[in-house]
């Protein structure tokens, strides 16, 4: 039998845990000097309004690494193999500290997703695939489909990215006067694939890539906050696309942070 941890970096919410079929890690949120675990008991509510409201920028650190050894050895002492998949290790240290913690454990296997919030889902999805499949054939197909994953979405503003320490002071100010939306792609790390004059321009560059989408896969919406942006968006592709979207993600206070409000976007698998 095979079991499969995420970390939270996957925006695997607790009431999909049976639907996914996996066991989530939570990265701890430090926020106007409270500790929460991301996604269990931090509501949107309250992250968005100190976000927002109280221009509160949260702090990120690993899941509680007593707590990881304890849940993934219970399943390993029932003779279990266990995945681990982490958010990018270009953008956390979760994949690291994972590696250090299960060094000397045969039967955990930790995966490097080299993405985050709906590509992890994606993985997950094809996992489930082959669950009583041998462990080595089940990481072979994910080893394979990870490079594969694409992640586009566009800020509403530069503002959070910068708070986070993704955009220097002087790349926010002149892209803020210049009124650019780049177009963020995270493959690995974090980088700007397109620069565009406006929401509206920035919604035709996320279209055109969909033009590489392999549909046996599905397509991950995802969003912060307000739909506005993804609705239209989706207003724009839902013809052509509509059999392979997946309910829209909204994503949890570990990644929406980095983003801000209103932020939008589209992952997918590209064709081989």
């Amino acid at each position: 039998m095979i079991k499969v941890f995420v970390d939270s970096g996957s925006s695997i919410k607790q009431h999909e845990l049976e639907k996914y079929n996996v066991d989530v890690l939570p990265l701890k949120i430090l926020l106007n000097g409270k500790e929460y675990s991301d996604g269990v008991d931090l509501s949107m509510d309250i992250f968005y309004d100190e976000l927002i409201n109280n221009k509160q920028f949260p702090k990120t650190s690993l899941p509680n690494l007593n707590e990881v050894e304890e849940r993934v050895m219970k399943y390993i002492n029932e003779g279990h193999d266990v995945i681990v998949l982490t958010i990018s290790s270009w953008i956390s240290g979760t994949y690291s500290a994972m590696n250090l913690l299960f060094q000397d454990e045969p039967k955990v296997h930790i995966i490097d997703s080299q993405t985050a919030v709906g590509g992890m889902k994606i993985l997950v999805n094809e996992i489930n695939k082959y669950r009583e499949e041998p462990i080595d054939f089940v990481l072979d197909k994910i080893n394979k489909l990870v490079p594969r994953i694409r992640v586009y979405a566009v800020p509403e503003t530069l503002e959070y990215l910068h708070k986070g320490g993704r955009l220097s002071k002087v790349g926010y100010t002149a892209a803020t006067l210049l009124r650019i939306k780049p177009v963020i792609e995270l493959r690995k790390n974090v980088t700007v694939s397109d620069k565009t004059i406006g929401i509206k321009k920035a919604m035709v560059e996320i279209i055109a890539k969909l033009q590489n989408c392999d549909t046996n896969y599905p397509i991950v919406p995802s969003y912060t906050y307000g739909t506005g942006n993804l609705e239209e968006l989706m207003e724009r592709t839902e013809q052509q696309y509509k059999d392979v979207m997946i309910e829209p993600d909204n994503l949890d206070p570990a990644i929406a942070a980095h983003w801000g409000p209103n932020a939008f976007g589209y992952i997918f698998v590209e064709k081989e």
